[in-house]
């Protein structure tokens, strides 16, 4: 008997320490039109059996842990024939999905499917816009240990696809101010993604600005990669276009690599690490964009060697947007979570212009190590000071771009302090 428990208690700390971190890949996709006859798409020219088959091999190969979809047919016949016709075959069986939400009757809806050996889906919901349903799915990680631990790591993942169109530039502000202040009203701290095609030409329009620049920073969505600008037909962007993988057809749109309608923004406590989920620099990918076919088609010349030949086919015939994929770190030891065991205080004011005004207060002297670094983890400032009492002192921060930076203060006794600055 006394071998049996030691048998057990063994396992439950080699687990713990196994899946104390691991790393979750995410993509998002726009199908075209999956199971749904509109805009010159028929099953003769997107038959979902041959989508299915091009859905599987793209799968294969990036391996994602969470897929969200958009422009799938609300019938909920469709979300099952994903699931156990592209998903769940060859051997794999531990896709599950959310239950198919349509409260605001649209003709297509997001959908999630997600790896239930790792992960649970925990609740969904969704708010209902003019046009389609921004869909709301909190998950959690689920590890051998999470029984003995009671312990986790919840993400939220926000599904939309935005009112398509020049001209609807006003319905895309009311889409994503409905999602922002339903996120502000319920305090939404924590790992939170916001993914889809959301059809901005410019990081400009309003309705961008309301994920990024919301008046709460708490809430506010940030760029994994930083690519801000006017995306329309800029070659500057071509590394991040995801749309259209044609230059003309049917039932996809032409035009070619002009476009980046689709993204996953993160919330900034994936960018610090704060709550057991951080973003792995430099992951984030729009899958077979190789930044070389800037209005063109993913076929044409120069060949596309991104990813492999078959994989290349089937982004192009799968859909005219290429899917959205980055990864996250997660576990008891990602980030910073575990950081603040401080015995000082730090103040300062956001958001901050040419310096940095930072007031640290403690009972003892000693110095303090100070780190600076931006969402793409390069250190902007590093340096020491010394402090007794209360001391305050400046750093120069005129050289900033615009954008969230994160700030960690240490004693020398490892103890410190994380916090978020916004340069403005």
């Amino acid at each position: 008997m006394m071998l049996k428990i030691f048998t057990s208690l063994l396992f439950v700390l080699l687990s713990y320490g196994i899946y104390a971190q691991d790393t979750l890949t995410f993509m998002q996709y726009n199908l075209l039109m999956y199971g749904n006859n509109f805009g010159g798409c028929n099953s003769s020219n997107n038959n979902i059996d041959n989508k299915n088959q091009y859905l599987n091999t793209i799968v294969d190969y990036v391996q994602p842990d969470i897929l969200t979809v958009n422009e799938l047919d609300a019938d909920p016949f469709y979300s099952d024939y994903i699931l156990n016709g592209a998903l769940n075959i060859n051997g794999i069986n531990y896709f599950q999905m959310g239950e198919p939400i349509n409260v605001s009757n649209s003709y297509t809806i997001n959908q999630i499917y997600y790896n239930s050996d790792k992960l649970v889906l925990y609740t969904q919901g969704a708010i209902s816009t003019s046009y389609r349903d921004i869909t709301i799915y909190r998950l959690y990680y689920n590890t051998p240990d999470l029984k003995y631990t009671k312990d986790t790591v919840y993400i939220n993942c926000c599904v939309t696809h935005l009112k398509a169109g020049q001209g609807y530039e006003d319905e895309r502000a009311n889409e994503t101010q409905k999602l922002m202040n339903y996120l502000n009203n319920s305090n939404a701290i924590g790992n939170y993604m916001m993914m889809g095609d959301f059809n901005f030409y410019t990081n400009a329009e309003p309705g961008f600005q309301n994920l990024v620049n919301y008046y709460n920073e708490d809430v506010r969505f940030y760029d994994p990669v930083n690519k801000m600008g006017s995306w329309n037909n800029n070659s500057y962007y071509a590394s991040v276009h995801t749309q259209s993988t044609h230059t003309s057809g049917g039932c996809a749109s032409g035009g070619g690599m002009d476009d980046r309608f689709d993204f996953i923004l993160i919330s900034d406590e994936m960018l610090s690490g704060t709550h057991k989920a951080q973003y792995v620099q430099d992951s984030y990918w729009a899958v077979g964009q190789d930044g070389q076919h800037f209005n063109k088609s993913l076929l044409d010349s120069p060949t596309n060697t991104s990813v492999p030949n078959d994989v290349l086919h089937a982004l192009y015939n799968m859909s005219d947007h290429l899917p959205v994929t980055l990864k996250l770190a997660v576990g008891n030891n990602v980030g910073i979570s575990t950081f603040e065991r401080n015995n000082f205080t730090v103040k300062f004011s956001n958001p901050v212009k040419d310096n940095i005004k930072l007031t640290i207060e403690n009972t003892k002297s000693g110095y303090y190590d100070i780190t600076i670094v931006n969402t793409l983890g390069v250190i902007v400032y590093s340096g020491k000071v010394e402090v007794s009492g209360t001391t305050t002192f400046s750093i120069p921060s005129g050289s900033f771009k615009s954008g969230l930076y994160i700030l960690r203060i240490t004693d020398k006794n490892g103890n410190g302090v994380v916090r978020k600055i916004v340069k403005g």
